[in-house]
């Protein structure tokens, strides 16, 4: 078995199923569901699942924008470190509620983590 965290949380179908139950949260959430309001989200759950295959080591089929490009529009709308923790928060739960072993979520937390200043434009 590989090392990857992809292969470790149980590959694409540990995936998929993240990426439904994360954008269940985030949709939810007051907070942060103003930014997806003209968002295609069929389109997005792809792009999303996609981006996490590639970013915790699976295969790379990513053919999304460049992070800080992607999310240029949202830090125009005024897309702020709350935002990102929000959003980060409801990966850490998603993972916990999919009892995603806690060395796995921390490392998967640790990518998410790397992401912030160009999701934020920093």
């Amino acid at each position: 078995m590989s090392d990857t965290v992809f292969d470790k949380i149980g590959g694409e179908g540990a995936v998929n199923a993240a990426v439904d139950i994360f954008y269940r949260k985030v949709l939810s959430d007051s907070s942060i569901s103003q930014f997806f309001e003209t968002t295609d989200m069929d389109a997005q759950r792809v792009k999303q699942k996609a981006f996490l295959t590639m970013a915790f080591g699976g295969p790379n089929n990513y053919s999304g924008q460049e992070m800080r490009n992607a999310h240029a529009p949202l830090v125009a709308k005024g897309l702020n470190e709350s935002h990102f923790s929000a959003v980060a928060g409801h990966l850490q739960d998603t993972l916990e509620e999919l009892k995603v072993p806690s060395e796995l979520i921390n490392e998967a937390m640790a990518i998410a983590a790397s992401t912030h200043d160009d999701v934020l434009g920093l």
